[in-house]
């Protein structure tokens, strides 16, 4: 059953860089938006006359917390209306149509195996929701690795965040690729996420479930790497952008 059009507020705009933006959005009408970390939201943006066309959905970037305040991580496209008319007419104040939360690109229920989460850009979104959700939750996990892609360290969305929070909970590593530095610091990769999983898991050979989130380049290479090493099918969950 789908969740109804509800009005949101966007209360907050931080610029992380030139061309991508943390928007945090109220829903006034509720008390708590509860949602699963890894969950979506679509907007309704007044961009075209056909209701499908103006529909632009994105993954919820902040873990449930018990308010009616979410937050979501966008990247300007060139061509893209719906993100142009974000980052160009939307201002703090600003009210638009939201439906949600929507998905099921969501945690098993209970995490007996290894966790890889694979992701490039703001498909960093869902796995932020997911990794804070279990750490501020306490909830029992075998180890998890993130690995996010990007081109530069000033790309590097929460960066700062990840490295605490792989201080703060055991079994939780974060592993930044970057494809066009030149020297990286012990604990980052040059190139690009693909070496890095396959690396982490020919060490481990533990049984692990895959969650993938980016381009749909990234993904299919991806799902056939890991196949290619042996793992199920059913083992790798994926959400694609664009």
């Amino acid at each position: 059953m789908l969740e109804p059009w509800r009005t949101g507020r966007i209360i907050r705009i931080d610029r992380a860089t030139p061309a991508t933006w943390h928007f945090w959005i109220e829903i006034p009408e509720l008390d708590v938006f509860d949602f699963k970390p890894g969950q979506f939201v679509t907007l309704d943006l007044p961009i075209h006359e056909k209701k499908n066309k103006r529909w632009r959905s994105y993954s919820i970037a902040s873990a449930p917390d018990g308010t009616n305040v979410i937050e979501l991580v966008i990247v300007l496209l060139e061509d893209g209306a719906g993100t142009n008319y974000l980052f160009r007419e939307v201002k703090e104040g600003s009210e638009l149509l939201l439906r949600g939360p929507q998905g099921v690109f969501t945690l098993p229920d209970s995490l007996e195996k290894d966790l890889f989460l694979v992701c490039t850009g703001t498909g960093i979104a869902p796995f932020r929701s997911m990794v804070n959700f279990i750490h501020h939750n306490n909830i029992p996990h075998r180890d998890i690795h993130l690995i996010f892609g990007c081109r530069t360290f000033g790309d590097a969305l929460y960066r700062n965040e990840m490295e605490a929070l792989q201080q703060q909970e055991p079994g939780f590593f974060y592993h930044p690729v970057f494809s066009r530095e030149e020297q990286v610091s012990s604990g980052e990769y040059k190139g690009y996420v693909h070496g890095v999983y396959e690396t982490l898991l020919k060490a481990e050979k533990n049984p692990a479930s895959f969650f993938l989130c980016g381009w749909k380049n990234m993904i299919d290479e991806a799902r056939q790497r890991l196949q290619d090493l042996g793992y199920d099918k059913k083992d790798i969950h994926f959400e694609l952008y664009g």
